[in-house]
């Protein structure tokens, strides 16, 4: 999954945050500004909050069918390929050229369709780092004013971070407080048993 939107917002938020807590003018009883540097890793955080789960769970709903579609075209196309490769000697000059114009058609539509559904699923993905990203940019910037941190800086797999004490991981902490201020909706309650009938009374 993509992260622009990860490296912009956090170099905005570090920005933002900068300017908010440094005074152009401070003046001289003002205290030491923060030096405390913190880490989070942004896509992991936004995934493991319940709205990351839900919609992580709302996307394989919606596009799973689609990759089973594509996988079995795959599978029958390289299926017409191995017939094609043993046959080849014993097929008819038309039925040969034939079959080879029909594979070349259907790798070209399965590529166009699997083009089609990267892209899609990809764009869905984005607007949920982005939409789910932005309101937990504003948390990341209130906990680090609260907890005297200067600057917060995103890694992941790609980040060459060789080290860090894991006291300055706040990875945990922005999930936590990302679930109670923006808790999911809650699944529909399931109906009521009904209500065991009385025995009949004796005559």
């Amino acid at each position: 999954m993509k992260t622009s939107f990860v490296v912009s917002a956090l170099a905005w938020g570090m920005v933002s945050l900068s300017q908010a807590q440094t005074p152009a003018t401070p003046p001289a009883s003002a205290a030491p500004a923060p030096t405390k540097v913190a880490i989070i890793n942004v896509q992991y955080a936004i995934l493991s909050t319940a709205d990351g789960k839900k919609a992580l769970a709302d996307m394989s709903a919606k596009y799973d069918g689609r990759k089973a579609t594509l996988e079995k075209r795959a599978t029958d196309l390289r299926g017409k390929q191995d017939t094609l490769r043993k046959g080849a000697s014993t097929m008819s000059e038309d039925a040969r050229a034939k079959m080879v114009r029909d594979i070349d058609a259907e790798s070209k539509a399965l590529q166009r369709d699997g083009e089609d559904f990267n892209n899609d699923q990809e764009q869905e993905q984005n607007k949920l780092m982005n939409e789910i990203g932005g309101k937990m940019l504003e948390i990341i910037g209130q906990y680090a004013g609260a907890n005297g941190y200067a600057m917060v800086l995103n890694v992941g797999e790609q980040t060459p971070l060789l080290w860090h004490n894991p006291s300055t991981d706040i990875t945990a902490d922005i999930i936590k407080l990302y679930d109670q201020a923006h808790p999911a909706a809650a699944a529909p309650a399931k109906p009521a048993a009904p209500a065991t009938p009385p025995p009949p009374k004796k005559q």
